[in-house]
């Protein structure tokens, strides 16, 4: 990638099954948008590319991280729309305190087991046996993100929930435990989006798992080497 005419870069690396979230999420003009696990920033930018959001919220836990974003959002995106963008560094989980029900669409990128780069690193992975807790305990932060997503949005407003996980219980049953929270301890009523159309879209160029119960889910296939990406959608 080399900077433009006003030195910007002219592209962004990454993942085609990783726009699927972005475009699902289907942000309206003058959207208030949260991206509640912002880093490194791709999903980011590609929200900003829709040229719709009127105002994004960008937060990660992690300060490394967050000062990737920043780089990334200073590398690729003009001033004037970076201006329309807040970092932020904070836990997710605690989103709510800061600003709940104030946003149309939010985006929950959690942390999961990013199998792809499971199965091809040795560095770190976090299959490694000193990691068992960890990984153990990630639906349960999937859970806790996803809900502070879905108090972070006003009612009619869009929650996407997505990872690059196969497992079920990072997927679809986070969603369900999701829907059952917000109703008996919130009283929020939530409904999962039908995004069965995406298929019919994408059936060239993705692999799509056809036995998903909740969402849709991307396999990494030999002609079409994308993904794995989980999305779902909620409307609170």
């Amino acid at each position: 990638s080399r900077p433009d005419a006003v030195g910007l870069l002219d592209y962004y690396l990454m993942d085609a099954a990783s726009l699927l979230p972005v475009l699902a999420l289907n942000v309206q003009p003058g959207d208030f948008v949260l991206d509640l696990c912002a880093a490194p920033g791709g999903k980011t930018l590609a929200l900003l590319q829709t040229g719709l959001c009127g105002y994004l919220a960008a937060n990660d836990v992690s300060i490394s991280r967050t000062k990737r974003l920043h780089q990334i959002l200073h590398s690729y995106v003009p001033k004037e729309i970076r201006e329309t963008v807040s970092v932020t560094s904070c836990d997710g989980r605690d989103w709510e305190q800061l600003e709940g029900g104030t946003f149309h669409k939010v985006l929950v990128d959690v942390p999961c087991t990013t199998d792809r780069h499971s199965v091809m690193e040795e560095d770190n992975n976090i299959f490694h046996k000193r990691r068992t807790k960890e990984r153990q305990m990630l639906p349960m932060l999937q859970l806790q993100l996803l809900m502070a997503g879905i108090l972070a949005t006003k009612p009619g407003g869009e929650v996407m929930y997505c990872t690059c996980s196969l497992s079920p219980l990072q997927n679809e049953h986070v969603i369900e435990r999701a829907v059952e929270i917000a109703e008996t301890q919130f009283n929020i009523s939530t409904h999962v989006e039908d995004l069965s159309r995406f298929r019919t879209l994408f059936q060239d160029t993705f692999s799509f798992f056809s036995d998903c119960r909740l969402g849709e889910l991307v396999l990494p296939h030999l002609a079409a080497n994308f993904g794995p990406m989980y999305f779902c959608k909620l409307r609170r």
